[in-house]
């Protein structure tokens, strides 16, 4: 059986599939490399082990993750591999991840907008070409994690409009000193600042400031990434991702505006990562 894993910095999917489909699925806290403070994987994994499955039965584990550099993978091989020991571990980006699943075998455009977000020229196989993203303090535009940091910064300066500043205390339930203490402390501020994204999709859904802070991130990602591609006008826009999920229509009307035609926007890689290793024959 193949473990398919789609790690986020706030969640991780995993999906055991064998050769007639998929057998079972849960989820674990996310699990990212890059901030040391995390869980490690192996204690994230223990309460699912000999309950979900037994993992002596596993001969593949597919790991793909955010934050998971080529330098990451040996990292990412050495907290599996004593957990499944008698399955070939194969590690990869998020991005990749959203590569197969948006595209499986075809050449085009993926991005992904969730927490963090990412984009690359896919050419069926590998990644031929990616703008650096630059991450939560320099970059993730367009990310859950870039929009609440702009709410946080904007409620923290009065630069709200009063009704939707009272909604934000309401929801936060912080003083200031609290809030940005909790920002600069947290283990994974990623994460602490994605979350605040939900306040978009809350009572104050709708709101023309709301709409415009949605309108702002996604326009940053085409203006800082995006538009940096070669001739990124002649591809289709594809993008998994829970942001790029639940504001589907302000994304594709920014595309539209930067020229790119939206063809696939999906909250999950997934259902096309099973598709995928299930055509694909390991070498």
């Amino acid at each position: 059986m193949t473990l398919i894993a789609d790690s986020g910095s706030s969640k991780t999917t995993w999906c055991l599939t064998d050769h007639s489909g998929v057998v079972k699925e849960f989820s674990t806290k996310g699990y990212n490399p890059c901030y040391p403070g995390s869980e490690s994987l192996s204690d994230i994994l223990k309460p699912h082990l000999n309950v979900d499955f037994d993992p002596n039965e596993v001969t593949k584990v597919a790991f793909y993750g955010a934050g998971v550099l080529d330098d990451k993978y040996s990292v990412i091989e050495q907290a599996i591999q004593p957990i499944f020991p008698h399955a070939k571990i194969d590690a990869a980006s998020d991005l990749m991840a959203a590569a197969r699943a948006l595209l499986g075998h075809d050449s085009g455009f993926a991005a992904i907008l969730g927490t963090g977000s990412n984009s690359c020229l896919y050419d069926g196989t590998k990644i031929t070409h990616q703008v650096k993203p630059l991450g939560f303090i320099l970059g993730d535009e367009g990310s859950g994690a870039y929009m609440g940091k702009y709410l946080i910064g904007a409620y923290l300066r009065n630069d709200m409009p009063d009704d939707v500043r009272k909604a934000f205390k309401e929801t936060c339930r912080l003083t200031d000193e609290e809030l940005i203490t909790q920002v600069y402390s947290n283990p994974t501020p990623n994460r602490y600042c994605a979350s605040f994204a939900n306040f978009l999709t809350g009572e104050m859904a709708g709101h023309e400031y709301m709409e415009n802070v949605v309108r702002h991130s996604f326009n940053a990602f085409f203006h800082h990434i995006v538009s940096k591609y070669p001739d990124y006008g002649d591809y289709a826009f594809n993008c998994a991702g829970s942001i790029g999920w639940l504001f589907r229509r302000t994304l594709a009307e920014v595309a539209k505006e930067y020229g790119m035609m939206t063809k696939n926007i999906i909250s999950s890689p997934m259902e096309g990562l099973v598709v995928y290793h299930q055509l694909t024959v390991d070498s």
